[in-house]
């Protein structure tokens, strides 16, 4: 038994040795590390480093307002006689919209109108007896003052009958009709929206660290997911003039115009305000490769091979890069290839040198 236990032990042995023995002599005809990858080509994609205009901003969300909006409401208690006006319908400054009943006030109007009438009448009459000297001056001072009073009559009446009338106080658009012929109003009862929609107030919050990049005037782009890839163009016109002590931020109203009528009351716009534009070296995305906290690209040389050449990076935009130093113009970087890359890897361009497409606004990274 013991015996065949010194076997065992002995057989394992011998394994362990002739394992190692080839070990060693498969390392010492091996090539030195990184040698047989640097005489292998490896295919790739380039890029120039190309000048272009980028432009930095400022993203936010807004939230659609009309230029002017209002609730129109009855000022007193009555019926409604008359609606002129349907659902969505353009309205008119001054367009009477609803009539309330009001046969009593024009019963009052005509009566006012009646005795001013009577009251003029004897006016001409007692100036031309006073200047006949046939009356005193004093009656003369008593009518004038009656013919003054009928007149303020009349105006009274008329104030009355326009309590009874809803008019639109500026152009614009009317909502849903929320009355009906006959109903019974009181004051505040609502009788519809009414919106100027011409042009658009687009209100949003930007964060105090960007409050020295504000002013008025800057043109701002917005976007809303009811038309997708349709841009929207607006000016800044105020900037508010308190930060928020909770949110750290101020608060910013652009105009947008809205002459097709597309934007309304209440959208969630996402709005980007345009900071700065510079002229700057840019790459695509893709030729940066990132290792721990050092930026890097895979830099094409004269001889076929690649550098590995680090870069200090500015601001980014979808599908770019701003290079702010490291590079030159017109030199290609490594776009596709660079995962099987390493410094002085020697390589293969695949592609043509065409640019690819990287003029697009930038976002501050």
């Amino acid at each position: 038994m013991i015996k065949k236990i010194l076997v065992f032990i002995l057989i394992i042995i011998l394994v362990t040795i002739v394992s190692s023995l080839l070990y060693y002599l498969s390392q010492k005809n091996a090539p030195p590390e990184g040698q047989n990858r640097g005489m292998r080509s490896v295919s790739v994609m380039v890029a120039p480093v190309v000048l272009d205009v980028f432009t930095e901003s400022i993203e936010a969300l807004g939230t659609t307002k009309a230029n002017e909006s209002l609730d129109l409401t009855a000022t007193t208690t009555d019926k409604i006689s008359k609606i002129n006006f349907t659902d969505g319908m353009a309205a008119t400054k001054g367009q009477i919209l609803v009539e309330l009943v009001s046969d009593e006030e024009k019963a009052n109007l005509r009566t006012a109108q009646i005795n001013r009438a009577q009251q003029k009448r004897d006016l001409i009459r007692i100036e031309g007896l006073v200047k006949a000297r046939t009356l005193p001056t004093a009656r003369l001072d008593d009518q004038r003052t009656l013919y003054a009073k009928a007149q303020a009559d009349i105006q009274v009446a008329q104030s009355r009958i326009r309590d009874r009338q809803i008019v639109a106080p500026f152009d614009g658009q009317l909502g849903i009709r929320q009355i009906s012929l006959g109903s019974l109003v009181t004051p505040g009862t609502v009788i519809a929206t009414l919106d100027d929609l011409s042009i658009i107030k687009l209100d949003f919050t930007i964060v105090e660290g960007f409050l020295a990049s504000l002013k008025e005037g800057q043109t701002i782009t917005a976007l809303t997911e009811a038309y997708p890839g349709h841009e929207f163009i607006g000016k800044v016109t105020n900037i508010g003039s308190r930060i928020d002590p909770v949110s750290r931020a101020v608060s910013v109203r652009a105009l947008i115009g809205n002459e097709d009528r597309y934007l309304r009351p209440g959208m969630l716009m996402r709005v980007k305000l345009i900071k700065n534009k510079r002229q700057s070296l840019m790459i695509p995305e893709e030729a940066l490769v990132t290792a721990a906290e050092q930026k890097y690209v895979f830099l094409i040389q004269g001889n076929g091979h690649v550098k590995q050449q680090p870069v200090i990076i500015g601001g980014r935009r979808p599908g770019a890069i701003e290079i702010l130093q490291g590079l030159s113009l017109g030199q290609k970087v490594v776009t596709e290839g660079t995962m099987k890359l390493q410094d002085n890897s020697k390589v293969i361009v695949k592609n043509s040198d065409r640019p690819k497409n990287i003029s697009q606004d930038g976002i501050i990274p």
